[in-house]
């Protein structure tokens, strides 16, 4: 059951609905004080605030984006897959019944569990050179920064025409 990475991943538990906010109380109990911070690490119950109109009044209520689920990020041990799997209100986790399926990162970042926080070293502007991708190579300027999904719009020049392109901050190096 050991991990082969060692690397915290992040899991879905199945949780009897209704008993996701307890499960996500007692399991954090549980691993403070089993001293277990290391190998689990995070638990999230993913949320969104919903304005809900009731007798002419609005007021704002928590609504859970996935009822009957638990997110939890953590390095599967032996132990560690046992006081998940044994947490009052678990049924399971999500995937084999042996071995746990971890979140892709791309699922991750979709289902927005973990904020990347983006620094650049380039503002508007500014040339920068590309490093990857089809336009490798090529020197463009800065037309916008998308911090929040960590694209940069740019204009390169190319056969003497201004070509606009949105890339990654991953393919981008400042000049």
């Amino acid at each position: 059951m050991e991990d082969r990475d060692n690397q915290p991943r992040w899991y879905v538990v199945h949780t009897y609905s209704g008993y996701e906010n307890k499960v996500s109380q007692d399991l954090a109990t549980a691993v403070e004080n089993r001293r277990m911070q290391d190998l689990i690490q995070d638990i999230k119950v993913p949320v969104e605030m919903v304005t809900e109109i009731k007798d002419g009044k609005e007021r704002e209520v928590e609504h859970k984006l996935f009822p009957g689920y638990v997110l939890v990020k953590m390095i599967v041990t032996d132990e560690s897959w046992y006081i998940v799997r044994n947490t009052r209100g678990v049924t399971g986790f999500v995937g084999s019944t042996t071995k746990p399926l971890p979140l892709s990162d791309a699922e991750v970042e979709k289902l927005g569990v973990e904020v990347h926080t983006s620094e650049v070293n380039f503002s508007v502007g500014e040339s920068i050179q590309i490093t990857e991708g089809p336009l490798a190579g090529f020197v463009g300027n800065v037309e916008a920064l998308d911090l929040e999904n960590r694209k940069v719009k740019v204009k390169v020049s190319m056969f003497g025409r201004e070509t606009p392109a949105e890339l990654d901050f991953t393919q981008v190096t400042q000049l």
